[in-house]
């Protein structure tokens, strides 16, 4: 009895995505149907009129492609999970000169709205995804729209058959019934493989894209080590620096009222030696954050937890991996130990200063793909990343290696965030 319950449920769910899939596929061939319907109606008065079916079918088929693969795609991905790119060229910016002018990327516009218009229509016309969506339009309804149209068209000649009196009917409704129930199942299940082949890039846009990834990365990259270099110079000139001017200049007075003024020579040497130790603690912090050294000496995990010992929250951290000293065979290449350690950082100091978080959770796994740390912590979440912000840099950063950047931070918390870095170890 629960296993019938359970095909009965599962015929249930098919039968309603088989609707699905064949609605969304079979709307540009009921397009093509209604054309040429009108077309036929209107030959008899105008001997022109077997023009406008073709004209209403391009001009259907390339208007409706987007709509409908967008639809498939998203079938797709909610019911099995498989997420098929679409690969559209992105828009350029359209920028205003100083002649009045606006630039779209492709040409010059009086305004901005022409300039906008002008960059949509080039953009659908050059774009090989737009071709590539036309293409599966055409060809999705004679595969997975034949296929997911099964339950719906038994289950109508069941109803037409059964309601009728002769034999022959009710035999054809009875075997239309076997068929969408037999079908259901399985019936939608044709469009994941088709929206794969047919609707995924192609290799030579995946490698365009990547290209464009790759180049925004350097960049990025270009950035933050420039970014850093002035922040390393602002520290030093305005710490250590200034600090070590002073104690030169005192110690040159000291030197010479050492023979006339011993007592106020001694006294400059105190305040010098002061001077000297705190210009040496600063240039210690100030390499802490280039290279923290207990993460070159012990490794990311020590690393991590001598980090959660300064931070003001009560934070747990958890590792499934210890690494040892010096040259460890299993550690991690050291950009990636100082990607994930910082980005660790920076998630804590997030936890304390913006969520107002009590406590906080580290984990650190890796396996025979990579790394990953989630950082999880109390506070009263709704941490997104927004552009030009820390959690926007934060994955702009690990994409360099290609590691990924997961959030979920509800409105009441709590804040959970995944890193995960594919790497080898060294």
């Amino acid at each position: 009895m629960r296993q019938l319950g359970a095909w009965a449920a599962r015929a249930g769910v098919g039968f309603v995505r088989a609707c699905l899939v064949a609605a969304v596929t079979l709307l540009v061939p009921a397009v093509w149907a209604a054309a040429v319907a009108l077309g036929i109606h209107g030959g008899a008065a105008n001997p022109w009129s077997w023009l406008l079916p073709f004209v209403l079918v391009a001009v259907g088929t390339f208007a409706l492609s987007r709509p409908v693969c967008g639809a498939v795609r998203f079938l797709v991905a909610r019911w099995t999970g498989t997420v098929v790119p679409d690969g559209y060229l992105q828009a350029a910016p359209v920028t205003r000169l100083s002649t009045g002018f606006w630039w779209n990327g492709f040409s010059y516009e009086r305004t901005r709205r022409d300039a906008l218009m002008d960059q949509r229509l080039r953009l659908r016309l050059r774009d090989p995804a737009v071709w590539r969506d036309v293409r599966f339009t055409v060809l999705a309804p004679w595969t997975a729209g034949l296929v997911a149209a099964l339950p719906p068209a038994g289950l109508a000649a069941a109803v037409l058959g059964l309601t009728r009196p002769e034999p022959a009917a009710r035999l054809a409704g009875a075997l239309g019934l076997c068929l969408a129930v037999g079908s259901a199942p399985y019936a939608w299940r044709p469009v994941r493989p088709v929206a794969v082949r047919f609707l995924r890039p192609s290799r030579a846009m995946a490698l365009a894209e990547r290209v464009d990834e790759l180049t925004a990365q350097r960049a990025d990259v270009t950035v933050a080590q420039a970014a850093e270099l002035r922040r390393i110079e602002r520290d030093l000139h305005d710490g250590a620096q200034a600090r070590l001017v002073a104690l030169g200049l005192s110690l040159a007075t000291a030197e010479r009222l050492m023979a006339t003024d011993p007592e106020v020579a001694r006294a400059l040497m105190r305040d010098a030696r002061a001077g000297a130790t705190a210009s040496l603690a600063e240039l210690r912090e100030l390499v802490r954050g280039i290279s923290p050294p207990v993460l070159n000496e012990r490794g990311l995990v020590d690393a991590v937890r001598a980090l959660a010992l300064d931070v003001p929250l009560d934070v747990t951290v958890t590792a499934t991996f210890a690494e040892g000293l010096g040259n460890d065979p299993h550690r991690l290449e050291p950009p990636i130990e100082s990607a994930v350690y910082f980005g660790v950082a920076e998630l804590l100091t997030n936890a304390v200063k913006h969520a107002r978080a009590g406590r906080a959770r580290v984990t650190l796994t890796r396996d025979d793909h990579g790394i990953v740390a989630e950082v999880e912590d109390d506070g009263r979440g709704g941490a997104e990343p927004r552009p030009g912000g820390g959690l926007d840099g934060l994955r702009r950063r690990l994409a360099v290696f290609d590691g990924t950047l997961e959030i979920t931070s509800p409105a009441d918390g709590p804040t959970r965030v995944r890193m995960a870095v594919p790497c080898a170890y060294s």
